[in-house]
Protein backbone atom coordinates (compact mmCIF):
# COMPACT_ATOMS: atom_id res chain seq x y z
CA UNK A 1 0.00 0.00 0.00
CA UNK A 2 1.30 3.10 -1.07
CA UNK A 3 0.88 5.87 1.29
CA UNK A 4 0.70 9.47 0.56
CA UNK A 5 -1.52 12.71 1.24
CA UNK A 6 -0.22 15.92 0.06
CA UNK A 7 -3.56 18.68 -1.30
CA UNK A 8 -2.49 21.89 -3.01
CA UNK A 9 -3.51 24.08 0.37
CA UNK A 10 -0.32 22.10 2.06
CA UNK A 11 2.07 23.75 -0.55
CA UNK A 12 0.55 27.04 0.11
CA UNK A 13 0.36 26.73 3.89
CA UNK A 14 4.50 25.92 3.90
CA UNK A 15 4.66 29.04 1.73
CA UNK A 16 2.81 31.17 4.74
CA UNK A 17 5.31 29.78 7.39
CA UNK A 18 8.62 30.21 5.41
CA UNK A 19 7.25 33.88 4.97
CA UNK A 20 6.32 34.63 8.80
CA UNK A 21 9.57 32.71 9.79
CA UNK A 22 11.21 36.06 10.47
CA UNK A 23 8.27 37.50 12.91
CA UNK A 24 8.76 34.17 15.27
CA UNK A 25 11.38 33.75 18.21
CA UNK A 26 10.49 29.73 19.16
CA UNK A 27 9.09 27.23 16.58
CA UNK A 28 6.34 25.08 19.21
CA UNK A 29 6.03 21.71 17.08
CA UNK A 30 2.86 19.63 18.23
CA UNK A 31 3.77 15.31 17.45
CA UNK A 32 1.59 12.45 18.48
CA UNK A 33 3.06 10.98 21.86
CA UNK A 34 2.35 7.41 20.00
CA UNK A 35 4.81 8.30 17.09
CA UNK A 36 6.83 11.00 17.68
CA UNK A 37 8.94 10.72 14.74
CA UNK A 38 6.88 9.79 12.51
CA UNK A 39 4.45 12.54 12.87
CA UNK A 40 7.58 15.20 12.46
CA UNK A 41 7.87 17.47 9.83
CA UNK A 42 11.01 17.10 8.41
CA UNK A 43 10.60 20.44 6.82
CA UNK A 44 9.91 21.80 10.12
CA UNK A 45 13.48 21.57 11.13
CA UNK A 46 14.43 23.73 8.16
CA UNK A 47 12.11 26.17 8.13
CA UNK A 48 13.05 26.96 11.64
CA UNK A 49 16.81 26.81 11.67
CA UNK A 50 18.18 29.07 14.21
CA UNK A 51 15.04 29.65 16.30
CA UNK A 52 14.23 28.35 19.63
CA UNK A 53 12.55 24.58 19.89
CA UNK A 54 9.83 23.35 21.61
CA UNK A 55 8.36 19.60 20.68
CA UNK A 56 5.28 18.57 22.70
CA UNK A 57 4.32 15.12 22.79
CA UNK A 58 0.59 15.48 22.89
CA UNK A 59 -2.21 12.91 23.07
CA UNK A 60 0.54 11.49 25.91
CA UNK A 61 -2.09 10.00 27.42
CA UNK A 62 -3.05 7.10 24.95
CA UNK A 63 1.09 6.38 24.34
CA UNK A 64 2.63 3.64 26.38
CA UNK A 65 4.03 5.81 28.62
CA UNK A 66 7.29 4.16 29.30
CA UNK A 67 7.88 4.53 25.71
CA UNK A 68 7.34 8.30 26.03
CA UNK A 69 10.01 8.87 29.03
CA UNK A 70 12.15 7.83 26.22
CA UNK A 71 11.50 9.85 23.51
CA UNK A 72 11.83 12.73 25.82
CA UNK A 73 15.42 11.84 26.52
CA UNK A 74 15.44 11.36 23.03
CA UNK A 75 14.76 14.69 21.90
CA UNK A 76 16.43 16.28 24.62
CA UNK A 77 19.66 15.02 23.76
CA UNK A 78 18.28 16.61 20.02
CA UNK A 79 18.63 19.84 21.86
CA UNK A 80 14.86 20.65 22.47
CA UNK A 81 12.80 21.99 24.70
CA UNK A 82 10.24 18.81 25.24
CA UNK A 83 7.10 18.32 27.56
CA UNK A 84 3.95 16.10 27.54
CA UNK A 85 0.73 17.17 26.82
CA UNK A 86 -2.97 15.89 26.53
CA UNK A 87 -4.82 19.24 25.42
CA UNK A 88 -8.58 17.43 25.34
CA UNK A 89 -7.57 17.23 29.07
CA UNK A 90 -5.61 20.09 29.59
CA UNK A 91 -3.05 18.34 31.05
CA UNK A 92 0.37 20.01 30.83
CA UNK A 93 -1.07 22.85 28.68
CA UNK A 94 -0.75 25.79 30.74
CA UNK A 95 2.61 24.84 31.98
CA UNK A 96 3.85 25.15 28.12
CA UNK A 97 3.73 29.43 29.25
CA UNK A 98 6.74 28.57 31.42
CA UNK A 99 8.77 26.53 28.87
CA UNK A 100 8.13 28.88 26.30
CA UNK A 101 9.74 31.73 28.74
CA UNK A 102 12.71 29.73 29.83
CA UNK A 103 13.73 28.30 25.90
CA UNK A 104 13.69 32.43 24.63
CA UNK A 105 15.73 33.25 28.35
CA UNK A 106 18.47 34.56 26.33
CA UNK A 107 16.02 36.53 23.90
CA UNK A 108 14.28 38.02 26.62
CA UNK A 109 17.98 39.28 28.26
CA UNK A 110 18.90 40.84 25.31
CA UNK A 111 15.94 42.60 24.86
CA UNK A 112 16.37 44.37 28.24
CA UNK A 113 19.93 45.10 27.82
CA UNK A 114 18.87 46.94 24.19
CA UNK A 115 16.14 48.81 26.08
CA UNK A 116 13.20 46.65 24.69
CA UNK A 117 10.78 46.29 27.15
CA UNK A 118 7.09 44.67 26.64
CA UNK A 119 7.63 42.85 23.48
CA UNK A 120 6.20 39.59 23.30
CA UNK A 121 7.74 36.44 22.64
CA UNK A 122 6.59 35.31 19.04
CA UNK A 123 5.73 31.13 18.86
CA UNK A 124 4.58 29.59 15.59
CA UNK A 125 2.83 26.57 16.78
CA UNK A 126 3.09 23.66 14.10
CA UNK A 127 2.43 20.27 13.31
CA UNK A 128 0.90 17.87 10.86
CA UNK A 129 -2.92 17.43 10.24
CA UNK A 130 -5.03 15.69 13.45
CA UNK A 131 -2.34 16.11 15.70
CA UNK A 132 -4.48 18.02 18.13
CA UNK A 133 -3.16 21.52 17.44
CA UNK A 134 -6.62 23.70 17.39
CA UNK A 135 -7.34 21.73 20.87
CA UNK A 136 -4.03 22.33 22.24
CA UNK A 137 -4.41 26.28 21.33
CA UNK A 138 -8.01 26.78 22.85
CA UNK A 139 -7.37 24.84 26.49
CA UNK A 140 -3.89 26.90 26.31
CA UNK A 141 -5.57 30.66 25.98
CA UNK A 142 -8.88 29.35 27.82
CA UNK A 143 -11.34 30.07 24.99
CA UNK A 144 -12.44 28.53 21.97
CA UNK A 145 -10.47 30.85 19.33
CA UNK A 146 -9.34 28.32 16.42
CA UNK A 147 -11.39 25.88 14.78
CA UNK A 148 -11.23 21.74 16.18
CA UNK A 149 -11.66 18.52 14.32
CA UNK A 150 -10.95 14.82 15.00
CA UNK A 151 -10.27 14.74 11.24
CA UNK A 152 -7.27 16.00 9.35
CA UNK A 153 -7.22 19.75 7.34
CA UNK A 154 -9.12 21.61 9.73
CA UNK A 155 -7.35 24.84 10.23
CA UNK A 156 -6.75 26.23 6.89
CA UNK A 157 -5.16 29.25 6.84
CA UNK A 158 -3.02 31.56 9.62
CA UNK A 159 -4.28 33.03 12.57
CA UNK A 160 -2.49 35.33 15.09
CA UNK A 161 -3.62 34.82 18.80
CA UNK A 162 -2.61 37.28 21.74
CA UNK A 163 -2.30 34.45 24.96
CA UNK A 164 -0.87 37.46 27.25
CA UNK A 165 1.12 40.46 27.17
CA UNK A 166 4.09 37.85 27.10
CA UNK A 167 3.28 35.65 24.50
CA UNK A 168 1.59 35.79 20.98
CA UNK A 169 1.06 32.53 18.71
CA UNK A 170 0.92 31.85 15.17
CA UNK A 171 -1.46 28.77 14.53
CA UNK A 172 -0.44 27.47 11.18
CA UNK A 173 -2.14 24.75 9.18
CA UNK A 174 -1.14 21.14 9.60
CA UNK A 175 1.28 20.35 6.86
CA UNK A 176 2.69 16.70 6.14
CA UNK A 177 5.54 16.43 3.10
CA UNK A 178 5.15 15.72 -0.51
CA UNK A 179 6.73 12.11 -0.20
CA UNK A 180 7.26 9.54 2.34
CA UNK A 181 10.78 7.99 1.80
CA UNK A 182 10.05 5.34 4.39
CA UNK A 183 6.78 4.08 3.84
CA UNK A 184 6.38 2.78 7.64
CA UNK A 185 6.15 6.52 8.55
CA UNK A 186 3.27 6.39 5.91
CA UNK A 187 1.44 3.57 8.08
CA UNK A 188 1.86 5.08 11.47
CA UNK A 189 0.70 8.61 9.96
CA UNK A 190 -2.56 6.78 8.57
CA UNK A 191 -3.18 4.34 11.69
CA UNK A 192 -3.24 7.36 14.20
CA UNK A 193 -5.86 9.34 11.25
CA UNK A 194 -3.53 12.34 9.97
CA UNK A 195 -4.23 11.26 6.12
CA UNK A 196 -7.49 11.24 5.06
CA UNK A 197 -9.57 7.24 5.63
CA UNK A 198 -11.03 7.80 2.39
CA UNK A 199 -8.15 7.26 0.24
CA UNK A 200 -6.51 4.36 2.46
CA UNK A 201 -7.68 0.80 2.05
CA UNK A 202 -8.20 0.17 5.62
CA UNK A 203 -8.52 -3.91 5.51
CA UNK A 204 -4.71 -3.47 4.93
CA UNK A 205 -3.96 -1.03 7.18
CA UNK A 206 -6.07 -3.30 10.23
CA UNK A 207 -3.50 -6.41 8.87
CA UNK A 208 -0.79 -4.22 9.95
CA UNK A 209 -2.09 -2.85 13.20
CA UNK A 210 -2.31 -6.47 14.12
CA UNK A 211 0.87 -7.63 13.39
CA UNK A 212 2.51 -5.13 15.82
CA UNK A 213 0.26 -4.98 18.36
CA UNK A 214 1.29 -9.06 18.63
CA UNK A 215 4.81 -8.47 18.60
CA UNK A 216 4.76 -5.78 20.68
CA UNK A 217 1.39 -5.54 22.87
CA UNK A 218 0.83 -8.92 23.43
CA UNK A 219 -2.58 -10.20 24.96
CA UNK A 220 -4.37 -6.78 24.33
CA UNK A 221 -6.31 -8.36 21.28
CA UNK A 222 -6.86 -11.50 22.83
CA UNK A 223 -8.31 -9.10 26.30
CA UNK A 224 -10.69 -7.17 23.91
CA UNK A 225 -11.86 -9.35 21.15
CA UNK A 226 -11.26 -12.59 22.84
CA UNK A 227 -9.29 -14.05 19.45
CA UNK A 228 -6.76 -16.01 19.53
CA UNK A 229 -3.33 -14.29 18.63
CA UNK A 230 -0.85 -17.43 17.81
CA UNK A 231 -3.20 -17.29 14.49
CA UNK A 232 -2.52 -15.54 11.83
CA UNK A 233 -3.37 -11.75 10.60
CA UNK A 234 -6.25 -12.55 8.73
CA UNK A 235 -7.95 -15.01 11.15
CA UNK A 236 -7.26 -12.79 13.94
CA UNK A 237 -9.24 -10.00 11.60
CA UNK A 238 -11.59 -12.60 11.11
CA UNK A 239 -12.38 -13.53 14.75
CA UNK A 240 -12.32 -9.84 15.71
CA UNK A 241 -15.67 -9.44 13.01
CA UNK A 242 -17.33 -12.59 14.72
CA UNK A 243 -17.04 -11.07 18.12
CA UNK A 244 -18.34 -7.55 16.83
CA UNK A 245 -21.29 -9.01 15.09
CA UNK A 246 -19.76 -7.77 11.49
CA UNK A 247 -21.89 -8.87 9.29
CA UNK A 248 -23.21 -9.03 5.44
CA UNK A 249 -25.93 -10.27 3.95
CA UNK A 250 -26.71 -14.19 3.78
CA UNK A 251 -24.10 -14.11 7.41
CA UNK A 252 -20.75 -13.41 5.06
CA UNK A 253 -18.13 -11.69 7.52
CA UNK A 254 -18.14 -7.99 6.86
CA UNK A 255 -13.86 -7.55 7.27
CA UNK A 256 -14.18 -3.64 6.54
CA UNK A 257 -16.60 -2.98 9.06
CA UNK A 258 -14.15 -5.05 11.56
CA UNK A 259 -11.44 -3.05 9.88
CA UNK A 260 -13.23 0.17 10.49
CA UNK A 261 -13.69 -1.21 14.56
CA UNK A 262 -10.32 -2.03 15.04
CA UNK A 263 -8.58 1.55 13.81
CA UNK A 264 -11.28 3.41 15.72
CA UNK A 265 -10.63 1.56 19.21
CA UNK A 266 -6.68 2.04 18.76
CA UNK A 267 -7.37 5.79 17.67
CA UNK A 268 -9.52 6.53 20.85
CA UNK A 269 -7.37 4.61 23.31
CA UNK A 270 -9.70 1.66 23.91
CA UNK A 271 -7.35 -0.68 23.39
CA UNK A 272 -5.01 0.78 26.07
CA UNK A 273 -1.82 2.63 26.35
CA UNK A 274 0.03 2.06 22.79
CA UNK A 275 3.38 3.43 20.86
CA UNK A 276 3.84 2.76 17.56
CA UNK A 277 7.54 3.34 17.26
CA UNK A 278 10.70 3.18 19.70
CA UNK A 279 13.50 5.53 19.80
CA UNK A 280 16.12 2.80 19.28
CA UNK A 281 14.55 1.23 16.71
CA UNK A 282 14.68 4.72 15.11
CA UNK A 283 18.57 5.08 15.79
CA UNK A 284 19.47 1.95 14.95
Amino acid sequence: MDFQWYPGHMTKAKRMMQENMKLIDIMIELVDARIPLSSRNPDVDQLAAGKYRLILLNKSDMADERVTAQWEEYFKSKGFFVAKTNSKAGKGVKATQNIIMEACKEKLERDKKRGIKNRPIRAMIAGIPNVGKSTFINSLVGRACTKTGNKPGVTKGKQWIKLNKNIELLDTPGILWPKFEDQMVGLRLALIGSIRDEILNQDEMALELICYLKEHYPSILSDRYDVEESEDKVKILESIAINRNCKLKGDELDYTKASKILLEEFRNGKLGKISLEIPEVEEA
